[in-house]
This record gives C-alpha cells, structure tokens and sequence, in this order.
C-alpha cells in the first residue's frame, strides 16, 4: 500500500501516522507538504491530527483551502481513500467531502484521555478487520469535536450505515456519559457515501503498539491494507 500523509503548519500527529502506517502495511509513508499542489501515485491519503493554522479562523477551514487541497479532493472524487484523523477530520468536512461540521465540545475544555468506541459497521475498507459492535480504547485530544449535523444528514448517515464508530463505554452502552464532547448521536466518525473517505476524531495511530498500552487501532490501519492491496 502506497500512501502520503499531508502535512500543514501546526499539525502534530504527523509522525505517530506515519509509524502506524509502517506498522500495518511495512512500508514508509510519503510526507507532502501543504503548498504543494500534486500528490505523488498513492493508494491512501492522510490527514492527520493537530492544530493547523493554529485553528485560527476555525479549526481546518484555512487548511481546506491549501493548494494542495484541491489535488486531495480530486483523488477522493476519483476513488483514491482518504483518512482524516481529528483536526483532518475537521479539514474533510471544511472541503466537502464529508457532511457536518466539528464544533466546540460541549463542555468548552480540551479533552484529553482514552475514550471507548463502539465499531458499528465492518462493512468498509477502514473496519473489516473488527467485529460488529466491538468496542476499541484509543485516545482523543480535542477542543473542536462536537459533531453536528442537521436531521436530515443525520437521518441520511443513519439509514445509509455511514456512521462508522461511535462513543459508548467500556460495554458498549451508547450513553451521555461516555460522549467527550457532545457529539449528536455520540458520533465519532462517519465516511461518504461512496465509502472511501473517513473522518474520526480519535486517534487510533495512538494506539498501535503494546508500549502505548492498547493496540485497538491498529485494525483501521490493517483494514486499509487488506482492501488497498486486494484492490
């Protein structure tokens, strides 16, 4: 699996991408920086997580408008996978290639801790190597996470499986109580309709080796290698 991971000014997960990245599919990712305005022959395109631009603005918009941007949202268009993880999360719905929007959490105070998702499909490139309704630990550090969308996006995300991980605790119980960030409907991450492009706000490259203290998120990362080079 060939991929490149995106890099803008203020992000900070770019390395812990690209060290999960090699852990699943063996082979090192390519950096591209934001200014340019090709992306090399890949497989998967990543967003990471961090603070782009400072959040200036509003957390991903100037970012979506970066040059290289544009070639990102072609190779989405064209079928090219693409995973955005926390602040990428925020930049894939500033582009459009994923509906909603990241607000404020509800509390208004950065969260920073391991949370509990629950994994609703496995029916997709980034999840066949989970079991339906399994629950994974991994960490989320957010201020912006608050997923918002209104009910008939939500409606249409519901019915059509597109909500992918959901917040619950440590059974799998979708309560308020485990939402970090009053997320609508405790949603985590969702992906298109076409199916290959997800958001989340956690952090599963976070959680891929035993030193960190969970492997959970390494399934998302060997999903993607098994779909990308079976294709």
């Amino acid at each position: 699996m060939k991929s490149a991971i995106v890099l803008f000014p203020g992000i900070n997960r770019e390395r812990d991408m690209a060290r999960a990245l090699e852990i699943a599919g063996g082979r090192k990712p390519a950096i591209v920086w934001h200014k340019e305005t090709e992306l090399p022959d890949v497989d998967l395109v990543v967003i990471p997580g961090g603070f782009s631009y400072g959040d200036y603005l509003r957390c991903g918009a100037i970012a979506a408008r970066s040059p290289i941007m544009r070639d990102v949202i072609a190779r989405a268009e064209a079928g090219v996978t693409v995973l955005g993880v926390c602040n990428g999360f925020q930049v894939l719905t500033e582009t459009g290639l994923l509906p909603g929007a990241l607000m404020r959490n509800a509390d208004l105070k950065f969260v920073c801790r391991d949370v509990h998702l629950r994994v609703e499909t496995t029916g997709t490139r980034f999840t066949s190597a989970y079991e339906q309704g399994q629950v994974i630990r991994v960490p989320v550090a957010h201020g912006d996470g608050n997923y918002f969308a209104d009910a008939e996006t939500l409606k249409r995300l519901e019915d059509d499986g597109r909500v992918v991980f959901r917040y619950c605790d440590a059974d799998g119980a979708v309560t308020g109580e485990a939402n970090p960030n009053g997320s609508i409907g405790n949603i985590a991450g969702v992906r298109n309709d076409r199916g290959n492009v997800l958001g989340l706000m956690p952090h599963p490259e976070d959680h891929v080796e035993a030193v960190q203290g969970s492997t959970d998120g390494l399934g998302i990362f060997r999903s993607m290698v098994a779909a990308l080079e079976t294709a």
